[in-house]
């Protein structure tokens, strides 16, 4: 199965994924948590893993990355950067961090000013999840950049199921709005989760929020989870909230198959 997390700057998309990748390795399920956010510096330490090199170092670089798209123009798309299906275990282990049953894959970051686009990075990030073969059990997690530009990427084009993270605010309804059209588009199903709330946000999110969006769950204001953002130290809480997402996710998957 493989789980596109999506969202506003600042909804917590790296704290949800963190959450669920500790829930299915809990139930023994290989987990593969795949970092598509080029400007993300710390979902690492919320998994407990060191921060893995750059997967786009493999393929040469973001250099010979694009100047290999830039010789495929005017039809960039014709490009196979990976040219092989992977499997979990497959993946070059020099560009893999793991721990707890958990691993990290990180497609690319900037790294220094005045150094481009990531346009790179998201190509290579769809063609990377679009070629892992996984096993029945097997689940991917990816954290996207904020906002919808991993839509116009096609990253999402792959996944079996869209989780969106909705915090309170104006954007993350607006944000919702138009997750909810891309999603129908590419005919991928969309569901989403609140967090943050308290009881008086979470009562106004429920009423403006799309009727086409479902609201799976949601995780209350959570000091324990406020403080070990802040402080980078690893999520290994045990909350009810993802317990319940991932059943849900894996009935979502059932569903499909």
């Amino acid at each position: 199965m493989k789980i596109a997390i999506c969202g506003k700057g600042g909804s917590g998309k790296s704290t949800v994924a963190a959450l669920l990748a500790r829930e299915y390795a809990r139930r023994n399920r290989a987990v593969l948590v795949v970092d598509t956010d080029e400007s993300n510096l710390g979902l690492h330490r919320l998994l407990g893993t060191g921060a893995p090199p750059d997967l786009m170092g493999y393929f040469g670089g973001k250099r010979a990355v694009t100047e290999k798209i830039m010789a495929a123009m005017p039809d960039p798309s014709s490009v196979d950067l990976i040219g092989e299906r992977w499997s979990i275990d497959k993946i070059p282990q020099g560009y893999v961090a793991s721990e707890n049953g958990v691993r990290l894959v990180a497609i690319g970051k900037i790294h220094d000013a005045g150094e481009g686009c990531a346009c790179p990075m998201g190509m290579l990030a769809r063609q990377f999840l679009d070629h892992l073969d996984l096993g029945d059990d097997d689940v991917v997690i990816a954290d996207t950049e904020a906002g919808i530009e991993h839509f116009g990427r096609g990253v999402d084009q792959g996944a079996d199921v869209i989780l969106m993270v909705v915090d309170p605010s104006f954007e993350s309804l607006r944000l919702a709005e138009k997750v909810s059209d891309m999603a129908a588009r590419i005919g991928v199903p969309l569901c989403c989760m609140l967090n943050r709330t308290d009881p008086i946000s979470a009562a106004r999110l429920r009423e403006r929020i799309p009727d086409s969006v479902r609201i799976v769950c949601e995780i209350s204001q959570d000091p324990g989870i406020l403080a070990a953002g802040l402080d980078g130290r690893v999520l290994d809480l045990h909350h009810p909230a993802i317990t319940a997402l991932a059943d849900l996710l894996d009935g979502t998957q059932k569903g499909r198959a």
